[in-house]
């Protein structure tokens, strides 16, 4: 297989594609292309995050709707619903991919957020206190039951290879799982969910 970048792929399948009539009809599907190559571009350098945290942050319901936003989603159509409002969620890892981002959509949700790392003061105590815990530090294993209240929801957005090939997340899924109230898998947890949303931003960005 040769070396091509993801925007030079669609690119080229785009090019493969036959427009029906012409005038109008190649224009909307040149516009379309242009689009969602213009999405994959930001998606793929990172430009996403940078020009989305301010809406995030300021909670700007138009920073929902944007192709960059789909890990971030995940975990909110995940945690986020009617009784998330004045519960506590700690959120582990402050990464700006996933944990910072993640920390002020919920805070729209009118969750009350504890952003944890790895300085924060006995991690255990923290987010054994919450409601939901949203882990996202790449280190398998951690959080473990001592970490988790009994019943609490637990959202596993960590992706770490192993050895043999396969794929954990960052919960100790086997102590965690008789103590919490619900636990996401991985793989086949938040990951769909991501696999979706970007689906139906790639949709919304060529329809425009």
């Amino acid at each position: 297989m040769r070396d091509e970048t993801i925007s030079d792929f669609l690119q080229r399948l785009a090019d493969r594609v036959p427009t029906p009539g012409g005038g109008a009809s190649a224009a909307l599907h040149a516009a379309q292309a242009a689009a969602l190559l213009g999405m994959v571009a930001r998606y793929s350098t990172g430009e996403k995050y940078a020009g989305h945290a301010g809406a995030i942050r300021a909670g700007t319901a138009a920073a929902l709707n944007d192709a960059g936003t789909p890990p971030k989603l995940a975990v909110v159509v995940a945690t986020a619903d009617e009784s998330s409002a004045g519960r506590h969620v700690a959120v582990v890892g402050r990464s700006t991919v996933v944990g910072k981002p993640v920390a002020h959509l919920l805070l729209d949700k009118n969750a009350t957020v504890t952003i944890c790392h790895s300085r924060t003061r006995d991690l255990a105590a923290v987010t054994s206190a919450a409601d939901i815990v949203v882990t996202a530090v790449g280190r398998p294993g951690l959080p473990t039951a001592e970490h988790i209240g009994p019943g609490a929801i637990v959202v596993d957005v960590g992706t770490n290879p192993t050895e043999d090939g396969g794929l954990v997340g960052d919960v100790d899924a086997v102590s965690v799982a008789g103590k919490a109230g619900a636990l996401t898998p991985v793989p086949g947890g938040v990951g769909p969910v991501t696999t979706a949303l970007l689906l139906r931003h790639t949709v919304r960005a060529a329809s425009r």
